[in-house]
């Protein structure tokens, strides 16, 4: 599961933005490409922090969508997988959207 991992690294990187400030709320883009479980990472998040500043602190998931623009005709098109294809037919997609795993912001409390 490199959902474990990924949210490791999540909860280091806002640790050390954070500072000794206690983190409240963390939200994430997750694009709905990107071979990431939310589920799991909701889950390995509690493990994940605890005993850190993030203890505690509500994870929130924006899911982004795969959108394609069409190499063929130019119009752009939802992708539901890595793989997809154009109304017009075509294959020659090239991704737009769908793949994001970033730390969108986080809320800490006051000093």
């Amino acid at each position: 599961m490199h959902e474990l991992s990924l949210t490791r690294s999540i909860v280091a990187i806002v640790s050390e933005s954070a500072g000794a400030r206690r983190v409240t709320r963390v939200r994430l883009e997750v694009g709905a490409l990107a071979a990431v479980v939310p589920e799991a990472l909701l889950f390995c998040f509690d493990v994940a922090s605890r005993g850190t500043v993030l203890e505690g602190a509500t994870l929130e998931i924006i899911t982004v969508p795969g959108r394609a623009l069409c190499r063929e005709c130019g119009s752009e098109t939802a992708l539901l997988g890595l793989l997809g294809r154009c109304a017009c037919g075509s294959r020659l997609l090239e991704r737009l959207s769908g793949e994001e795993l970033n730390i969108k912001d986080m809320e800490v409390e006051a000093a």
